[in-house]
């Protein structure tokens, strides 16, 4: 079920708890990604929080979102960035993108799989993806005040399978969200300091979301039930009477052995 996108802007936008989450990830994904200089960054379901630090640099950033959640008009101070689509069939070519990052997009889709295989084809071959995802593990999952609290959370190994099943090939992983789901002036201060420490000490279990990076493999995917058709193959002689004079070659390769015998 994916959120309302007014529930997700007045999250992050309007509320203390959800700008301190907004610069919690968004850390995390520059730690990993720089400033994407030249780049063509993508992000899906409700990713534009994240996208604001690509918005100088990147020579394209686009914010894809799903139907069923709605769109708005993103970055509120320019020109639109964002755009509605159905989460298996987005408007881009393939290979066309460098960077693609989900925010509550994959735990809340009906059809994860499909999500992930429309990531894969307009990925380039030497692109990066970041997924991020409620860590089964952590407060933020359980309590349903934040976004965090909907959909699916996963383990590690939860969605590093499914990343392998779609061809992708996780390459890195980092938790965020170390300090609580408090609406508390004191834990909302207390948030920078203690997602530095979180990320430094803390058991990654101990995070409220789980952040996977991947990149696309380019081979047939390993889900059950996908398997590709063997065509039959070509037969040479197809149409030649039984009974007729070998081919050359095998005849010649009979009077050998019958000569060398």
């Amino acid at each position: 079920m994916h959120l309302d996108v007014h529930l997700l802007r007045d999250f992050y936008y309007r509320t203390e708890l959800g700008r301190a989450a907004q610069k919690g990830v968004r850390d995390q994904v520059v730690a990993l990604w720089g400033a994407g200089r030249g780049l063509t960054v993508a992000g899906y379901g409700f990713a534009v929080p994240l996208l604001r630090p690509f918005l100088p640099h990147a020579m394209r950033v686009i914010g894809l979102m799903p139907g069923p959640q709605g769109v708005m008009h993103w970055p509120a101070d320019g020109a639109n960035h964002s755009v509605l689509i159905d989460e298996a069939r987005w408007p881009l070519a393939n290979d066309s993108v460098d960077r693609l990052v989900m925010l509550h997009g994959l735990e809340t889709s009906d059809r994860p799989a499909a999500l992930l295989d429309e990531a894969h084809r307009v990925l380039a071959p030497q692109g990066r993806a970041i997924i991020v995802v409620p860590s089964r593990t952590g407060f933020w999952a359980r309590r349903d005040a934040t976004p965090f609290g909907f959909g699916r959370p996963y383990s590690r190994r939860q969605i590093e399978r499914l990343l392998t099943e779609c061809a992708f090939v996780p390459t890195a992983h980092r938790a965020a969200l170390f300090f609580p789901p408090s609406e508390s002036s004191y834990w909302i201060r207390s948030a920078r300091s203690l997602e530095r420490l979180g990320g430094r000490y803390a058991p990654e279990r101990l995070g409220g979301v789980l952040m996977v990076e991947a990149i696309r493999r380019d081979a047939a995917p390993t889900r059950p039930g996908l398997r590709a058709a063997a065509r039959r193959p070509l037969a040479v002689l197809e149409g030649v009477p039984k009974g007729t004079a070998s081919p050359a070659w095998r005849s010649s390769a009979n009077e050998d052995r019958a000569e060398t015998g």
